[in-house]
């Protein structure tokens, strides 16, 4: 007795599994590897007897730091074909959503914002910060010493 929930994808553009799944059955039905994606790693035997991997991609794609958890989706789906199997690998990075409907809330965090700069204390005479008189260091001076004369030894 098993149950099964099935959600309807919000965009399927930008589902990666959505995305294998339809490159996998082009691929099956017999569309040229070059016109049937966009954006995917394709490995295999492509044309001919050598097995290849073909990559096409397009855009910004991060791969490493937290973020790739959250911004990035992977799907890897294998096709049986009469020349071997093929490998479909989809990277998509999905946009910054602040509602978190389409994409994550949390924004990248190489958004940088300039602040205005603050305006500077420029001192009109020079001045030091480690200026300390002698009298108020409290400063022992000894007593001279006393010469005291010393018969040569022989």
């Amino acid at each position: 007795m098993f149950q099964l929930y099935a959600e309807k994808v919000s965009n399927r553009g930008l589902c990666a599994v959505a995305q294998c799944e339809s490159l996998r059955y082009k691929l099956v039905g017999g569309l040229a590897v070059r016109r049937a994606c966009y954006g995917v790693i394709v490995s295999g035997k492509l044309r001919g007897q050598r097995a290849k991997a073909m990559k096409f991609v397009d855009g910004l794609m991060i791969h490493s730091g937290h973020p790739v958890n959250d911004y990035i989706q992977q799907a890897v789906r294998h096709v049986q074909l009469r020349q071997g199997v093929i490998g479909i690998k989809v990277k998509i990075m999905l946009p910054h959503d602040p509602r978190g409907q389409m994409g994550p809330k949390n924004a990248l965090p190489d958004q940088v914002q300039i602040l205005e700069p603050v305006p500077e204390n420029i001192p009109t005479e020079p001045s030091s910060e480690h200026k300390v008189e002698k009298k108020d260091m409290g400063l022992v001076v000894p007593p001279p010493m006393q010469s005291v004369e010393v018969a040569p030894a022989y």
